[in-house]
């Protein structure tokens, strides 16, 4: 594969595909990029976990934080590693032990390696990388768009107001028959 460039439809499939993410250095510190990210995504309706050893037993936006990966008492879908590079090759080795294994080992910007994508790949999963899930979902819904960026994206969709946040999801919202 081919981690310089993604199309739309492997980064659609993966955010439509997943519902459990867990995000590995995630923060409580309100103005870090993995709060944001956190933030985001349980607005989206995924189900994500929280992992930071100097957080477990804590919560971070009200889900119980976790000190490792096998802490985590569900499946997981997506790993989201906010670690730098070097310390991403340990996060996906740590995914590659979880029973069920992961769909997807996904690593944010700024975080590239490519030895950790090889065993992940070699081991069935999907790879992202240098990348946030929280700017490709805002990206593909068109959602970037609505404060003047570029998202290369055309819709005639109409907004959805949905708890409070503005909502074209990739897929339909918990409860919903349509997606509408």
């Amino acid at each position: 594969m081919n981690h310089d460039s993604y199309s739309d439809d492997y980064i659609r499939a993966i955010l439509d595909d997943v519902k459990t993410i867990a995000i590995v250095g995630a923060s409580a510190n309100t103005v870090r990029p993995s709060y944001f990210v956190l933030k985001y995504l349980i607005a989206k309706g995924y189900e994500v976990y929280p992992v930071n050893p100097g957080q477990a037993g804590r919560e971070i936006l009200g889900r119980p934080c976790h000190a490792s990966l096998a802490d985590i008492p569900a499946a997981i879908d997506m790993v989201d590693i906010f670690r730098n590079s070097e310390a991403a090759g340990a996060v996906t080795d740590e995914a590659l032990a979880l029973s069920p294994l992961p769909k997807v080992v996904w690593m944010q910007l700024g975080v590239r390696n490519d030895a950790a994508a090889e065993r992940a790949e070699a081991a069935g999963l999907r790879v992202v990388m240098d990348r946030c899930p929280k700017i490709e979902y805002g990206r593909l819904s068109g959602e970037i768009g609505w404060t003047g960026v570029n998202s290369r994206t055309i819709s005639s969709k109409r907004p959805m107001l949905k708890s409070g946040f503005q909502h074209r999801g990739l897929r339909p919202a918990p409860g919903s028959k349509t997606g509408a």
